[in-house]
């Protein structure tokens, strides 16, 4: 008998028939002598209804414990329905919430951490012989306040489960069948790999692939969880995301694109020691996130500095940036939100030279223009106007993978 972890998106439960669909995944795992916990996250589009409820009666939204308090109701719908579904096929069901499933989470409200699990509900359940549904994505913290973990929390929800249950394996059920080596949806010719490994699919989570959550990929990592994604609609194998993978030709594993990107630049900075330790204290005071960054070269006394962060990031950024104004002193602060980031992944890329002229190539013969430029020793990234993106991965994939 195994203790197997399931984890099913908002679109796999999106509606009556993918409810009873899922509910008929979950029971013949039961039916095969082994015990399941699913994790689930709220129905079809509902958390972005949520937000634009809050939206009607706050145009900012509210505050982000409220937000949080607001948003947590999504995964409680999809649990006790999915459960309802569960209990009419005749199998013994029990739907928890975050907080009755054991998570403690910090305060950090709308990006909660898991601080630790107390599994001894989900045990107890387990012991019974009952199928456990849990609500992703959120948690409960010191002070007794829902809190949840961020956009794909669901993900992150699963892994940490199966790593702090030991679970012989977990399953991240999505639209698609697995991984692909860039999004099916949009670009011809993307090929699913049966296999990835952990750094190489963290890069393609933290770099836009929505596959999967690049926190629970990290989780994953840490805890060995071998990780499988793969299709609720479709019965087939998946993508098993683990530590060594078999080795293939493929040199870039996979090519992706986030649009959830603004870019900040800091414009007419003193040129002197410290400048750029100040800026980046003060966002990470704000816990803002920073991706790519560009700094000029010094003239008349003066830098600029520009970087990147998500979206959802941006006002929380200029937030930061506009408490130093006195300190800084800088002339101009801009933002642009009509660019994207095209990334490729490969953990081979780094004894192979001529991988950034080539990916470069792909986007001269496309005719798009790079902004920015990043690398590490398995990804490039370069930042282009939002209105070639889709274009751009077609002509990077097309360079690589054919």
């Amino acid at each position: 008998m195994s203790l197997i972890v399931k984890k099913f998106g908002g679109s796999s439960v999106a509606n009556a028939e993918r409810v009873f669909n899922v509910a008929n995944i979950i029971t013949e795992e039961y039916r095969n002598g082994n015990d399941v916990i699913v994790v689930v996250s709220a129905q079809g589009d509902t958390t972005d209804e949520l937000i634009e409820k809050a939206k009607e009666i706050n145009p900012k939204g509210g505050s982000k414990r409220e937000l949080d308090m607001l948003l947590s109701a999504g995964e409680q719908i999809s649990i006790s329905l999915l459960a309802i579904a569960i209990e009419k096929l005749g199998y013994p069901v029990v739907s928890l919430l975050g907080w009755q499933a054991g998570f403690n989470t910090d305060s950090n409200y709308s990006m909660a951490r898991i601080k630790n699990i107390n599994t001894e509900r989900m045990r107890a359940e387990l012991d019974k012989k009952k199928i456990i549904i849990v609500a992703g994505f959120q948690g409960l913290n010191k002070y007794d306040d829902i809190t949840t973990l961020g956009r794909g929390g669901s993900d992150t929800s699963a892994v940490a489960i199966a790593a702090s249950l030991k679970a012989d394996k977990c399953q991240i059920y999505t639209d698609v069948d697995g991984v692909y080596t860039a999004d099916p949806r949009k670009v011809k010719n993307a090929q699913k790999m049966n296999e990835i490994t952990y750094d190489e699919m963290l890069e393609l989570a933290t770099l836009g692939a929505q596959v999967l959550n690049n926190r629970s990929v990290e989780m994953a990592k840490k805890y060995n969880v071998e990780l499988e994604v793969l299709s609720s609609l479709e019965n087939k194998p998946g993508t098993l995301v683990k530590e060594i993978v078999k080795m293939e030709k493929m040199l870039i594993r996979g090519v992706a694109k986030d649009n959830n990107v603004t870019s900040i630049s800091v414009i007419g900075l003193k040129d002197s020691p410290g400048v750029a330790f100040k800026l980046f204290n003060k966002l990470a005071q704000h816990k803002v996130n920073v991706d790519i960054i560009l700094q000029s070269v010094g003239r008349d006394g003066t830098k600029d500095i520009t970087f990147t962060v998500s979206d959802t990031q941006c006002d929380d950024a200029l937030e930061a940036i506009n408490e130093l104004k006195d300190t800084l002193n800088y002339n101009d602060l801009t933002t642009n939100t009509d660019v994207a980031k095209i990334s490729i992944v490969g953990a081979g890329m780094e004894s192979h030279p001529g991988i950034a002229a080539k990916m470069f190539e792909s986007l001269y013969d496309a005719d798009i223009n790079i902004q920015m430029i990043s690398t590490s020793e398995i990804k490039i990234s370069v930042l282009i106007d939002s209105k070639y993106a889709d274009k751009a991965v077609q002509a990077v994939h097309d360079a690589f993978i054919g």
